[in-house]
């Protein structure tokens, strides 16, 4: 795919969706930090429904940790892989009281070392809490980046590479947010619905449906 080819993709995104963000609510960097942390392997309106429970009780990284990871599980044991992620958020919360006064750090590497928050989830948070131009390929990504053309690759890494590289610099810090939303959207796994699809013409996917 050429590099005009990518300019009209992302114009054509944003035109239809000028100010992306996550669907995970959250008012604080701390509360995206645990949405994002526990919307791993689950869905965001399945996150969404724990956290409005929890941090109306629970939303700092002290009143978090005086809950416990019993009391923890209680307000997340809906949400897929509860136990481990009980235990990874309250290890995080000891370490950000102890290593950073409480605040989320918004570099990668104090991120990368928090229990339970890998490259993905760093991209997450330091894109959208603190606007810096990365972009976390998740499922929804990676699909929608080798099916497009827009950035094909083996693994995920490969293709966040791929995409920091070839993405025109105007859309980077956006970029995510449109392609996780097409990707959930309109660019799904089973039957895309590219009769539907605002970037169809665009697109280099040579299996194209048209629902």
């Amino acid at each position: 795919m050429n590099k005009d080819k990518r300019i009209q993709i992302f114009s054509r995104l944003r035109e239809q969706n000028p100010a992306p963000t996550t669907e995970l609510n959250y008012s604080s960097e701390f509360e995206l930090l645990i949405a994002v942390m526990l919307s791993a392997q689950a869905t965001d309106v399945s996150v969404n429904k724990a956290t409005a429970k929890l941090y109306p009780v629970a939303n700092t990284p002290e009143t978090i940790l005086k809950l416990g990871e019993a009391g923890l599980k209680q307000y997340i044991k809906t949400i897929g892989l509860f136990n481990s992620k009980a235990s990874n958020v309250i290890k995080t919360c000891q370490i950000l009281i102890e290593q950073h006064q409480s605040i989320v750090p918004a570099q990668r590497e104090p991120l990368e070392a928090l229990p339970g928050v890998g490259r993905k989830t760093a991209n997450v948070i330091l894109n959208t809490a603190f606007g810096q131009p990365a972009i976390a390929v998740d499922t929804h990504i990676f699909r929608v980046s080798n099916r497009t053309g827009i950035a094909a690759g083996k693994n995920v890494l490969e293709v966040e590479k791929r995409l920091m590289r070839l993405v025109p610099e105007q859309f980077k810090l956006d970029a995510h947010h449109w392609l996780i939303l097409h990707g959930r959207y309109t660019c799904i796994a089973r039957k895309p619905r590219c009769g539907s699809c605002i970037i169809e013409d665009l697109c280099e996917y040579s299996k194209k449906t048209s629902d």
